[in-house]
């Protein structure tokens, strides 16, 4: 049942908030980006009433941290959960098919990472690396080709990237021949050009109580075109100017904005959703299937932000439940003084994780995640806690003698009603997570539908399964030479007086 329940890591949460990016087409100005995001933000307003406001920003992509004149995003935030009958998820649904035609820009929506500071948006993140430093197109090509396959599959809502190899680009060459029969050095040009065309940092100075930072930089209509490299002069080793434009050469090709890297390798970053019915597990699964079948030699792939969390920390939950285990039975060994003992209580605990699987399984909206996780580990305790209820009073009246049977069936019938009573209290306190809405609540339906189910379980099985388990490992722990002699020496006054203790 583990095996075929979908795992995930942190479940999307309605949080009341998403992203929007937009870009425009490539080299687009900052004016035109204005007007298309005013246009979107009125479109949205209109037509999506469950929007309490939205914050626009010019010139960067919050997706991808991109500053470009092209590049807008928005913070869109929703009305509370009490005034609102739809999710999260179901307006960024909306806004996305909204603009799926639009033409006059792409427009990209995403939750938040489900932890601040992992990755720029919820959903998966894995990053397509180039181990050979291959041409940029021939990279971008794969990802996309990579992209069109992960689309193909059921477990895949959509992967998308915002990279792309087409932003406009003037590439300047140096004549260093011409440089050096004129008596120009080439760090000179390279200065110049860097302190007019972009800027350069001269010092600070402190003035009326205040700091002030000097820079030098082209004045805006010296910089517009790139024809004004003719209005640029260099000094060459006699002092004279030299005009930069007899010196440089230049062309104008398309070519990417940003290259980011990952691993040391030059990378693309692909973002992406599971589809509904699919965990994220199932998403990173077959993301790995799609970068075996599609990705050729000299590339390859790494998760990032959360996902790469989730891969992770899948590796250390059994690592985690062996300690929980080895914990909880070093303790009970020190309580009772017995290896043997312990092990009549800790076989009980598979009754209450077969009981939190079920839950989950009978749930399909609800994912094996950390919260459950969380759960499981919860329900090793209160397992045991029924268990230590019927193995203690039996395991007395067996060391003063009592027969075995007869200690164990005492012991159970002594502790029926406090065992139903504590895990009727429990499981109707916890009623409320089960049930709970708004912020946070998946989270809290996740760990509440695991305890419910394995507390049930351990409750409804234990009280049959720890008895037969406490006579079996009594047996052998203790063999029958030294019950018999516990049983010549029984005092039916020392029942009498543990029953009154």
């Amino acid at each position: 049942m583990f095996a075929e329940k979908p795992t995930g890591f942190i479940p999307k949460e309605d949080n009341g908030s998403f992203f929007i990016g937009i870009t425009l087409p490539e080299g687009s100005a900052n004016a035109r980006t204005n007007v298309v995001l005013e246009e979107i933000q009125k479109r949205i307003t209109d037509s999506i009433p469950e929007i309490q406001y939205m914050t626009q920003i010019s010139g960067m992509n919050i997706l991808n941290r991109a500053a470009k004149p092209n590049n807008g995003s928005f913070f869109v935030f929703l009305k509370p959960w009490n005034e609102r009958t739809v999710t999260n998820n179901d307006v960024l649904e909306k806004v996305m098919a909204m603009f799926s035609k639009y033409n006059k820009a792409s427009v990209m929506a995403a939750t938040p990472p489900p932890i601040p500071g992992l990755g720029s948006a919820g959903g998966f993140s894995i990053m397509i690396q180039d181990e050979r430093s291959t041409d940029i197109k021939d990279f971008e090509a794969m990802t996309r080709k990579f992209i069109a396959a992960a689309n193909q599959r059921p477990e895949i809502a959509r992967a998308y990237t915002l990279f792309n190899t087409n932003t406009p680009n003037y590439k300047l060459e140096v004549k260093r021949e011409q440089a050096k029969a004129m008596g120009v050095t080439i760090s000179s040009i390279y200065t110049t050009l860097s302190a007019y065309m972009g800027s350069s940092y001269i010092n600070d100075f402190t003035l009326y109580g205040r700091n002030f930072r000097v820079v030098s930089q082209a004045d805006t209509t010296y910089r517009m075109q790139i024809e004004d490299l003719k209005k640029l002069y260099v000094k060459n080793e006699q002092g004279l100017p030299v005009p930069i434009s007899t010196l440089v050469s230049y062309e104008l090709v398309q070519a990417p904005a940003m290259v980011s890297h990952f691993n040391l390798y030059r990378s693309i970053e692909v973002m992406g959703d599971a589809a509904i019915g699919y965990s994220s597990g199932q998403a990173l699964n077959a993301l790995e299937e799609v970068a075996q079948e599609v990705l050729t030699e000299g590339y390859s792939y790494g998760y990032a932000g959360a996902s790469l969390q989730e891969k992770e920390s899948g590796s250390q939950t059994i690592m985690v439940f062996a300690l929980c285990i080895i914990f909880v039975f070093l303790l009970l060994a020190a309580l009772y003084e017995s290896w043997s003992v312990p092990f009549s209580i800790l076989l009980s605990v598979p009754l209450g994780v077969f009981g939190s699987i079920l839950a989950l399984t009978l749930l399909p909206s609800i994912e094996n995640n950390i919260f459950a996780q969380i759960g499981l580990i919860t329900i090793i305790g209160l397992a045991a806690k029924n268990a230590i209820l019927i193995v203690e009073f039996a395991k007395e009246r067996v060391d003063i003698g009592m027969n075995l049977i007869e200690a164990t069936l005492d012991a159970v019938k002594l502790r029926l009603r406090p065992i139903v009573m504590t895990s009727l209290a429990f499981i109707l306190g916890i009623i409320p997570l089960m049930i709970s809405t708004g912020a946070g609540a998946v989270s809290r339906q996740t760990i509440g539908w695991t305890v419910f189910g394995g507390m049930a379980a351990a409750t409804v099985l234990a009280i049959f399964i720890v008895p037969v388990l406490f006579v079996i490992i009594t047996r052998l722990a203790y063999g029958k030479k030294k019950l018999a002699e516990l049983e010549a020496g029984y005092d039916e006054e020392k029942k009498s007086k543990l029953s009154a203790h």
